[in-house]
């Protein structure tokens, strides 16, 4: 159920609808928009009777939600969320770029890439210290090492530390190190480790699943929010299909029907959903195209050596030409809008 306020409404009244939502058993999660504030209900098992609100001071209206996910509509929220870290942003006008290695190597590896980074103005950069592999006896990350790379990169080169949790111990780590949670294609529906993230205070970067519906991942995204953590970034990475000349198949379709149902920020991993280098700098134009409010890039300073998707990597040089690229195509797609 949504319990949309007046324009006029003060905070003393959503607050008073707030307390009566929490009186009754159920879960509040307000919504300040431009022009008035709309309450989300989760919590209950069964219908709500919404005449008890209606007459409430404050309240335009009550509206039964039919769709099976609340939080993450534009129905609740019809402004696009704008998910804020420090002085940077996700969504919104800019076009945010999250780039770096698959996974920190050495300190060396991490600086070089990390300035390749700085320079191309991105304010984001990416490095697993922990690595889910599908074999048990391919790299898997370097852990506290790693962590100890990423805090002296962070306060050299001023970026904004994206790396992925596996399981619920790593959120603590990340909230006292890093600057963005993310919660891989493999954990999309690992529900507590979603749960943790949502009561987290970072924001959450949440990839597709390998063969997730885009109903099953909205609803992944509805666990974190349903927690109280409304700072979810979605991120298309692509699906397993039948096809056999990428790695996965990018589902571009997914940005312009992810921007009409809901007001979360959707990015794109053209690096992950194809897998092969000389394919993420087509597939990335083409996100940015779609409407993307961001993407997320594989870059190494030798991919040739790399410990973990070596073949999806970009160089440097490779990537500062696909950011100059990216960059116009954004400019050209936001003035005609």
């Amino acid at each position: 159920m949504l319990i949309v306020m007046k324009p006029s409404a003060a905070a003393s009244e959503v607050d008073a609808v707030v307390s009566v939502v929490e009186a009754v058993g159920f879960r509040a999660h307000p919504m300040p928009g431009a022009t008035r504030t709309a309450i989300g209900i989760t919590g209950n098992e069964g219908p709500i009777d919404g005449r008890r609100f209606e007459n409430l001071p404050g309240v335009a209206e009550v509206i039964r939600v039919t769709k099976p996910y609340k939080l993450i509509t534009l129905d609740l929220r019809p402004d696009k969320t704008v998910v804020r870290v420090g002085d940077a942003t996700i969504g919104g006008g800019e076009l945010a770029i999250i780039a770096g290695p698959c996974a920190i190597e050495s300190r060396e590896q991490a600086f070089a890439i990390a300035k390749t980074v700085q320079q191309s103005g991105a304010r984001f950069f990416r490095g697993c210290v922990w690595k889910p592999r599908t074999s048990p006896y391919t790299f898997q990350g370097l852990g506290n090492k790693g962590w100890e790379i990423m805090a002296a990169l962070r306060e050299e080169f001023g970026l904004k530390v994206v790396t992925e949790a596996t399981q619920e111990s790593h959120v603590d780590i990340i909230e006292k190190r890093g600057d963005v949670i993310q919660i891989g294609a493999r954990n999309m529906q690992n529900f507590s480790l979603l749960k943790r993230a949502g009561r987290s205070r970072l924001p959450v970067l949440l990839k597709r699943g390998m063969a997730a519906t885009l109903e099953e991942w909205l609803l992944a995204a509805e666990y974190i929010m349903a927690e109280g953590n409304y700072n979810v970034i979605l991120c298309e990475r692509g699906v397993r299909t039948f096809a056999q000349h990428t790695r996965n198949t990018l589902d571009l379709a997914s940005v312009p029907a992810i921007r009409r149902i809901s007001h979360l920020p959707v990015i794109v991993d053209p690096s992950h959903g194809t897998g092969t280098a000389y394919m993420v700098t087509p597939l990335a134009r083409a996100g940015v195209a779609a409407g993307a409010d961001g993407l997320m890039i594989e870059v190494h300073n030798q991919p040739e050596l790399s410990l973990s998707d070596s073949a999806q990597a970009l160089t440097p040089p490779q990537y500062l030409q696909l950011v100059a690229e990216i960059r116009a195509i954004h400019e050209l797609t936001s003035s005609a809008t």
